[in-house]
């Protein structure tokens, strides 16, 4: 479903429109059109592939739910997906966002439940500024705030270990914490393989041949770059030290056992 179909001109926003009137403002000087949706069927996206000229293979991938994070050059446009990840009781949430960029628009297509990015439309048109740089800004917005919803996460991660750590020498809590920690294992690569992947994504648009479309941007992106990098740092230092609490406890539950047989 569509949730927002907006035109821009140098940052402001000038209305809501309808997908048909889309044309109308493509080719415009200054100006872009912004389009968000979400759980799209292959209906929608075959119209706004038609509209917006965009490559099949990317729109397979766009409702395929089960693509590494990436980016693709298609001509002068990009085409990137990226992976949402937020801790909800517990439990690791995962979702996919896939953005088409290119001259005059930007298509943003979320898959899965999760939260959605009204505030990143808010955040960005309250700087017409950087919004004067049209849809490279509206994808490191994105990407941003994406990579920003990682942080809360790798908290969570790092709290649940000090947690395991706390009650790792007390008898009888061996085997609670192997399972705990082996959760841990999970959530902690996952994590990874979002961030990672998408880590090397972002290098390509501030560094090197950077694509049309971000060499006004490209401060911006180096900046989620080294956000990525502190994020895959927190993680691989989580990854040993579960490796190494595993480790503990395996020979914890074998005192355990010994214990019991004597």
């Amino acid at each position: 479903m569509i949730i927002n179909c907006v035109a821009y001109e140098k940052g402001h926003r000038l209305r809501d429109i309808q997908s048909n009137e889309i044309g109308d403002y493509l080719g415009q000087p200054d100006r872009f059109v912004w389009v968000a949706l979400h759980e799209p069927d292959e209906t929608e996206m075959i119209h706004f592939q038609e509209i917006f000229g965009l490559h099949e293979l990317a729109v397979e991938d766009a409702l395929n739910g089960r693509q590494r994070p990436k980016l693709e050059e298609y001509g002068d446009a990009l085409f990137v997906i990226m992976h949402m990840v937020t801790m909800r009781d517990d439990q690791l949430e995962t979702g996919q966002v896939a953005v088409f960029a290119g001259p005059g628009y930007v298509l943003s297509v979320r898959l899965h439940p999760g939260r959605g990015f009204s505030e990143v439309r808010q955040r960005c048109e309250h700087e017409p500024k950087l919004l004067k740089h049209g849809p490279a800004f509206v994808l490191y917005a994105l990407m941003d705030t994406i990579v920003d919803r990682y942080f809360p996460v790798v908290e969570a991660l790092q709290a649940e270990l000090e947690s395991i750590e706390d009650q790792i020498f007390v008898r009888g809590t061996a085997r609670q914490s192997l399972e705990r920690l082996y959760q841990l294992k999970r959530q902690t690569m996952r994590l990874k393989h979002a961030a990672m992947p998408l880590g090397e994504a972002a290098s390509h648009l501030f560094g090197g041949r950077v694509p049309a479309l971000c060499r006004k941007t490209r401060e911006y992106f180096r900046d989620v770059y080294d956000h990525l990098n502190r994020i895959e740092s927190a993680v691989d230092t989580i990854r040993e030290m579960t490796i190494t609490a595993i480790q503990v406890n395996l020979s914890m539950v074998a005192i355990d056992e010994g214990a019991v047989h004597k």
